[in-house]
């Protein structure tokens, strides 16, 4: 609550330097506006940033000390006279001690509140009503600042603090400190620092200004504590005003026989006479001073009224949860509520969650408390609602065809026992059915695996009961018999999905058990079990033909060596007879057929082989018969290549195309000695596999010496 009183203050100079001290301190009493303009860091430069959050330099600064009056929240606002200046501030305290209890050896204890943010843009700072402080009741307080602004104080009357304020930009432009919260800082009745705010008449205001006010009790006469008033008529201000009791005027007067605990009635006018006493000076004129007021008694008892209030059994659980403050027993007023009438009376075991009261059906009590602190009795009756009833039950659908975990479900077919007017909502666990989080949005389209989910049903009266839904995935079943298979490019054969399923589809559109006379090709047939079909896809392969991957020449002798297909192999030279050997002897020399055949028994493949003509021994003397080997004839072969190597293996000479595929007893450019030479002749056959074929020999060279 901010106040208006203006304090003028005048310094010289060198005042205003020891005011920049704590020791000097100035005081404050009563929540004023004080305008202030700091001319530099007094006498001692205290250090304040060892334990706290300002520079260990003073720069233009100020003390301040001032007694709380009033307990209740403080706040301030240091308002700079040039919103471009930057001011900081620290308080410290409570202390009995003035500055000894806050420093040692000038260095500062931490202080309760510290703020050095930098400059803003109106350059306010201080203590704020909008951020509540460590501990506050409405669980909200933080220990830290934001930005310019630190939390607001809670003080209790009687505590005296230190506050410091400093311009870091040393300007001499000064500042206002505004004070605002519902403390008061430390006046008799006509004095704002001892009494602060009104004195607050007891009861309620009488319809004129002299009418006595009106003081509620609970059935009269009764027994009442006068004392308890005091506090109220006393709003605050300083202990210091005494406040007596009396039922005459002339008592009032005088200040005798005042009442304290006391029979009252109805009828008399009774009074409050205060008096403020100087606790120094005993004999202080203003001691003598009091005023007083008129006020009178009324009866203000009260009656409650029974009631019976509604809950759910949810899921029969056998309790329900209760909102007691919905019971109609008393309008207006307060209501604490107790689970027996022996708590009420005792003031025990209190329900603290009236809202939210979870109880089977039974009776509570609610104790009504009117304005004026009458009190009454109700009874709640606590019953139930009729009660949802479900069953649990089971899904079966076909799985998807790209995801045979998976199926497709409408949980809203699930026969639950659901009923008209009632309404439903599906989840996939049972905590989330119960806490309503996280409701499947597609139920209708749900596409999950086999798992079970859950419905809750809730009714008019929003009573809810929750059923389990078992999903269960039909997964494909598959023939077992049918199975793919590999045969000759010119047969045919059966396809057989066996027994024991309701229905058959096949690519071919038959809808028989199997299918005849089927070549090679991909097929499908449409297996159904029960409602289910299952697409199962066959394949009926060409088995792979073998083929000859080489042949070798020795002689008239040939090696047929193959590759591919599916061993054992046939080897034949006519298509008739056929052997297990691969290796043909005595053959004539020109083209010879090869045929071969795989375990399949398929259309035999056939190559041509070239057993070449042999050439055994060379005399290159010059006279042009036998003076080479000529290979020449064989030059329309693929990749023909004719090589001589020596007895050790090492080449000789390469007849190629270049060479016309000759050879002349040379090699490197000179005659070989007579003697016995080994060669090779390779090339590849002219059909379609270029079959390498490969002669090997040896031949006598004999050279003139």
């Amino acid at each position: 609550m901010k106040k208006t009183l203006l304090f003028l203050i005048l310094f010289i100079t060198q005042v205003f330097y020891a005011q920049s001290d704590c020791v000097s301190a100035i005081p404050l009493c009563g929540n004023s506006d004080i305008s202030y303009t700091p001319s530099g860091h007094g006498t001692i430069q205290e250090n304040l940033s060892a334990a706290g959050c300002l520079g260990r330099n003073e720069n233009f600064s100020v003390w301040y000390t001032f007694t709380i009056a009033t307990s209740g929240t403080l706040s301030f606002t240091i308002d700079p006279n040039v919103n471009t200046d930057d001011y900081d501030f620290a308080i410290y305290g409570p202390t009995t001690n003035g500055c000894t209890s806050l420093n040692t050896n000038g260095t500062f204890v931490t202080p309760i509140r510290c703020n050095y943010a930098g400059r803003v843009p109106n350059g306010d700072t201080g203590l704020s009503l909008n951020i509540p402080p460590p501990g506050a009741p409405n669980g909200t307080g933080t220990a830290g600042n934001q930005g310019e602004w630190s939390p607001y104080m809670d003080v209790v009357a009687g505590q005296t603090y230190y506050l410091i304020v400093d311009n870091f930009e040393s300007s001499p432009d000064g500042f206002r400190l505004i004070w605002g919260g519902t403390a008061t800082l430390s006046s008799a009745f006509n004095n704002p620092t001892l009494a602060p705010n009104p004195f607050i008449p007891p009861g309620i205001p009488g319809a004129a200004p002299t009418d006595p006010t009106t003081i509620m009790v609970c059935g009269l006469p009764s027994q009442f504590n006068f004392d308890t008033l005091t506090a109220g008529i006393i709003n605050g201000n300083s202990p210091n005003f005494k406040v007596t009791y009396h039922d005459n005027t002339n008592d009032v007067v005088t200040g005798d026989d005042p009442l304290t605990i006391a029979t009252v009635n109805a009828t008399t006018d009774y009074y409050y006479r205060i008096r403020y006493l100087d606790p120094v000076d005993p004999n202080n004129v203003i001691n003598k001073c009091f005023i007083s007021g008129k006020f009178k008694f009324v009866n203000a008892s009260i009656t409650a009224r029974n009631a019976t209030i509604f809950a759910c059994n949810n899921n029969g659980e056998g309790t329900g949860k209760f909102d007691l403050t919905t019971a109609d027993v008393f309008t207006g007023g307060t209501k604490k509520y107790y689970p027996t009438l022996a708590d009420l009376n005792a003031d025990t075991n209190e329900i603290t969650n009236p809202t939210n009261y979870i109880s089977a059906q039974k009776i509570v009590y609610a104790k009504v408390i009117s304005a004026f602190g009458c009190t009454a009795v109700g009874n709640i009756t606590l019953s139930f609602h009729p009660v949802v009833t479900l069953k649990d039950a089971t899904l079966q659908e076909c799985y998807i065809e790209n995801d045979i975990t998976q199926a497709k479900f409408d949980l809203t077919k699930a026969d639950v026992g659901m009923i008209a007017g009632q309404t439903q909502k599906f989840y996939k666990t049972l905590n989330d059915a119960k806490a309503e989080t996280n409701p499947i949005t597609n139920p209708d389209a749900y596409v999950t695996t086999s798992t079970d989910v859950y419905v809750r049903v809730t009714n008019a009266n929003q009573c809810y009961a929750i059923a389990k839904i078992t999903l269960k995935v039909l997964p494909p079943v598959k023939s077992a018999v049918l199975k793919d298979k590999t045969i000759c490019a010119e047969a045919k054969t059966t396809l057989d999905a066996g027994p024991g399923f309701d229905g058959y589809e096949w690519s071919t559109g038959a809808t028989t058990q199997a299918i005849n006379n089927v070549g090679i090709g991909v097929y499908w047939v449409k297996l159904k079990t029960g409602k289910c079909f299952t697409l199962q896809t066959v394949t009926v392969f060409a088995s792979q033909q073998p083929v000859i991957s080489s042949v070798e020449i020795s002689n008239n002798t040939i090696t047929v060596n193959a590759s591919g297909g599916t061993p054992p192999y046939m080897y034949s030279t006519d298509g008739v007879n056929w052997q297990e050997s691969n290796v043909f002897s005595g053959l004539p020399r020109g083209d010879n057929k090869v045929f071969l055949k795989d375990s399949f028994n398929c259309n035999p493949i056939q190559i041509t082989i070239t057993v070449p003509n042999l050439i055994n021994a060379i005399t290159p003397n010059g006279d042009k018969i036998n003076d080479e080997i000529d290979y020449s004839a064989l030059a329309y072969k693929k990749n023909l290549v004719f090589i001589v190597y020596d007895r050790y293996g090492n080449k000789l000479y390469e007849a190629n195309k270049i060479r016309n595929y000759k050879w002349d007893g040379m090699a490197s450019g000179k005659k070989i000695p007579t003697g016995t030479y080994w060669y090779t002749i390779s090339w590849n056959e002219n059909d379609k596999n270029g079959t390498e074929t490969k002669y090997s020999g040896w031949i006598l060279v004999k050279n003139k010496e």
